[in-house]
This record gives C-alpha cells, sequence and structure tokens, in this order.
C-alpha cells in the first residue's frame, strides 16, 4: 500500500503543514496548461490522502483504471504526485523508452534498488551484473542445484514443515551466493536477520509510508515531538539494517581468513579489492550489492516457491500432466503471472516535467507500474485468475510464443528492473521441475479423515505478495528414486 494508517498525532501535524503545502497546491496547478492524467476526486490541499487503498491497493488501481477507461491514473497527496501505469504499453512507453527521465528514486542507504540515478546507483548495479550475468550460470545453478536436493530430502520426513524447509533453501541459496559460509541446519539467525531486514527496507521506501514522504521538511522534527512516530521506527530500522549489512559480510571474512569459505561475490570481489584510499568505498559497495543478493534472494524467490504450493493445492489438476521442458518453463510463466511476488513495481521519480497522451506528468512524481493489473488483462490472459500453465503452449506442446512473456512484467522496467530476475527464474524453475518429478501436493485431512478445502489466502498490503500459512500434504510419489539421488 502507498500510505500506512495514520495516527492521531500524525493528522495534526499533517493539517499544522497544510499552508505550507498551499504554495505547492497552487504552483503544481499553473505549472502546465494540459491536464493531469484523470484519477479519483481530489480535496483541496489534502488531494487523495483519504483515498490511498490499505489492502490489496493494486487491485483498487486496477478497477479506478477500468472506471475511469483510462490506464494510467494521478493521484496526488499533499503536494506530492503520483502516475499509477495500469498497462503494459504505458510502462514501457514511459519507463523503458523514456528511461532517461523515468530511473531516478527516493533514495535508500545500501538498497541500490531504490538508490538516486546516478554513479553510486551505476557502481552498485554493474559490480552485481558483471557477477551474475546470463553467461555465468554456473555461478549460481552450483548452489541452488545442491540446496534444492537438501530440501527434497528434508520434505521426505518433515512435509508438514514446508514452508520452514523453503525458507531454509532459499535462505541457504541466497547467502552461498553472497557471502559462502555455511549456515545452521535450523533456525539460522543470518537468515531471520535477513527476512525482517529486507521488509523494513522496502516498507520504508513505500511512497506515503510516513507524512515525511510527502513533507520533507518533517525529517529535521526531532522524535520525542508529537507525531514524529516516523522517527523511532526510522531509527529502528536504520539499526537493524546496519546489522544485516555488516554482520553477515564480517561473517564472510572471516572465513576467507580461514579458508573454510565457498566461493561466492563477496569473495569474488574481495580479492580484487585494492589496498588504496579508495578501498574503503570499493568495501562499501561490495557490502552494499552482497546485501541486496542476499536479501533479494531470499525474500523473493521464497514468495515465489510459496506460491507454487498455493497454485498446486488450489488448482492440483496441473500436477497431472506430463512434466516435461516445455511443460515446467510454462508453468513457472504462469506462477509469475498469476500471483506476482511484487504486484507493484517499486516507484521510479521523474525527473522533468513530460507529457503522455495528452496528460501533464509533473517533475518530481513517483510513477508506479501496476504489474498485478497487466498480468491479469484478459485481452493478453484470457481467464486470469485461473492458474493454467497451458495458456503459454502450442497445441503441439512448445512453448508459444506469441503469448506475451510474464517476466517482462513481473520482474520492474527500464534501468530499474530487476538485475538477478534470470536467478531467481532458474531457481523456481529447479524447484518446479525437482518437485513436481518427486511430489504431489494434495488438500490436508482432518482428524477424522474429512479433506479440507483448500483455502488460501495473501498479505493484503506487503511490497512482495506472500500467501499466509495453509495446509496441505505432500504426498510422495517416488521416495526410493528420490532417497537413491
Amino acid at each position: 500500500m502507498l500510505f500506512m494508517p495514520m495516527s492521531g498525532m500524525d493528522k495534526v501535524v499533517l493539517v499544522t503543514t497544510l499552508a505550507a503545502t498551499l504554495f505547492i497546491y497552487l504552483r503544481n496547478r499553473t505549472r502546465s496548461a494540459l491536464p493531469y492524467p484523470p484519477g479519483p476526486a481530489k480535496l483541496p490541499l489534502l488531494g487523495n490522502v483519504l483515498d490511498f487503498p490499505r489492502s490489496f491497493p493494486w487491485e483498487t488501481y486496477a478497477r479506478w483504471a477500468k472506471e475511469l477507461d483510462s490506464d494510467i491514473i494521478h493521484l496526488s497527496a499533499v503536494g506530492k504526485d503520483f502516475i499509477l501505469l495500469n498497462s503494459f504499453k504505458a510502462a514501457t512507453d514511459l519507463l523503458d523508452k523514456k528511461s532517461a527521465i523515468y530511473s531516478d528514486s527516493m533514495g535508500w542507504d545500501w538498497l541500490f534498488s531504490s538508490m538516486p540515478y546516478g554513479e553510486p546507483w551505476r557502481e552498485r548495479r554493474r559490480t552485481f551484473q558483471q557477477y551474475f550475468s546470463n553467461r555465468s550460470t554456473h555461478v549460481y545453478q552450483t548452489h541452488q542445484i545442491k540446496f534444492a536436493r537438501k530440501a527434497l530430502l528434508r520434505l521426505l520426513d518433515h512435509s508438514e514443515d514446508f514452508f520452514g524447509i523453503i525458507h531454509h533453501l532459499t535462505g541457504g541459496v541466497a547467502i552461498s551466493l553472497a557471502y559462502g559460509f555455511k549456515i545452521q541446519d535450523v533456525n539460522d539467525p543470518f537468515i531471520d536477520l535477513s527476512q525482517r531486514a529486507f521488509q523494513s527496507a522496502l516498507n520504508a521506501t513505500l511512497p506515503g509510508a510516513f507524512l515525511v514522504d510527502v513533507i520533507p521538511w518533517l525529517k529535521y522534527v526531532p522524535e520525542w515531538v508529537p507525531g514524529a512516530g516516523f522517527q523511532k521506527k526510522a531509527k529502528a530500522w536504520r539499526k537493524l539494517q546496519a546489522a544485516f549489512r555488516e554482520l553477515p559480510y564480517a561473517e564472510a571474512v572471516k572465513s576467507l581468513a580461514s579458508g573454510t569459505a565457498m566461493p561466492s561475490f563477496t569473495s569474488h570481489w574481495s580479492e580484487k579489492l585494492v589496498n588504496t584510499s579508495d578501498s574503503r568505498r570499493q568495501e562499501g559497495v561490495v557490502k552494499d550489492v552482497g546485501a541486496i543478493v542476499f536479501a533479494g534472494a531470499n525474500d523473493t524467490t521464497v514468495a515465489a516457491i510459496k506460491t507454487f504450493f498455493a497454485a498446486m493445492l488450489s488448482f492440483p489438476e496441473v500436477q497431472n500432466d506430463e512434466p516435461n521442458l516445455p511443460y515446467i518453463s510454462a508453468l513457472v510463466k504462469e506462477l509469475l503471472r498469476w500471483r506476482p511476488v511484487t504486484p507493484l513495481a517499486l516507484p521510479h521519480q521523474v525527473t522533468e516535467d513530460d507529457v503522455y497522451g495528452g496528460y501533464h506528468v509533473p517533475k518530481g512524481a513517483f510513477v508506479i507500474a501496476n504489474a498485478w493489473a497487466m498480468l491479469h488483462d484478459e485481452e493478453d490472459y484470457p481467464d486470469p485468475f485461473s492458474f493454467r500453465p497451458e495458456r503459454f503452449l502450442t497445441e503441439d506442446g512448445k512453448l508459444n510464443s506469441a503469448v506475451r512473456d510474464p517476466s517482462l512484467m513481473a520482474f520492474g522496467f527500464g534501468r530499474r528492473i530487476c538485475p538477478g530476475s534470470h536467478v531467481a527464474v532458474s531457481m523456481l524453475w529447479l524447484w518446479a521441475a525437482s518437485f513436481l518429478a518427486t511430489f504431489s501436493v494434495s488438500k490436508a485431512v482432518d482428524e477424522d479423515g474429512t479433506v479440507l478445502e483448500a483455502s488460501v489466502e495473501y498479505q493484503s498490503s506487503s511490497v512482495t505478495f506472500h500467501p499466509l500459512p495453509f495446509k496441505s500434504l505432500e504426498e510422495l510419489i517416488r521416495s526410493h528414486s528420490l532417497a537413491e539421488a
């Protein structure tokens, strides 16, 4: 969601700033003769503060787009502008084709996916891509295969803990890729730290999560002032993220020194650090990128594999198809489409005034692609709420290139697209192929043997789209072949 519920004190602070925002409001009204894109009716000064949805916002934005008959809609909040893009065409026209002016961001210390557009951001992205290029599949697939095999073997005896096993699988892959040190078999503290730190970072980067996003000068208000609750949360989050950035890196350095570390992103770049006056900055880049490798590979992949279980439970008939290679690829595409891990792409910020479709896009506006709306567009994907991998196959069972690939929307757009998308798809493909060759998912039964109907619900207001815990029974199909593998 874009706006968190405001406390009474937050509302007091908001009211006291209305006079200051009047200037912004009047300036924005006269900046361009062209109209803003359509959107919900706005209150004077406040704009749409009271309209921002608190749960499943991507669904609300898609509904507004249909009601207003416009794939681009405008919202405002106390002088800040938000542009929601609800079609693939609008997203590619602006975020891809005009990426030179649509690639800025709000800014965050180490989370380079939200850093302002500039050389620090470019250096971190370049550092990531040089190690995880498409040509270096062996770099990450070796780790993925090892931990997937461990997870499948553990499912033999602990199928009731499949969520915990998946967290350990993705966390193990992420740590081995980023840092190369060994993790505990259960309850690893670094995996827990990753989940808490990354979620706090994402929540902090949601536009409008606090009043300070729309009233920037509030960041100078001391945390003891009524209504400055964001200061206390931000302080706690900074402490958590500092620990996440420093502690795993320190553990990696210790493993390197003892000779117990496996090859990893950190070991690769640590060997290239030059002992110069610039080495401290270089090490900071390695820490930043290592942290995002760890966090991103862990959280988003967990969500995707959980959705795999949710889909198999909700649509068990798809397990009846022969799991050949094209079918697995089609299934992975449908997983990315049916429940996208990030229904709303991370915000871009436009650096200068622009015009699109006869509408004014103001400088400084947050521009957000609604991937969920695009991936549930009935024109591209008939019966969009059903899980149907066969939609991506031709009649003779080959992948159908005429159907738009969901990965074009599921991983963001333009220069802010997820640089590790191929790593995530590789992990999801490997898991789906390995699991379906060994297990099937069936509905749970109660103590009396009564089959319980599937009920899968999702978190309604998280940046990453996770299914809530649900019950299912993983019935082993070919246990002997797995145990002997």
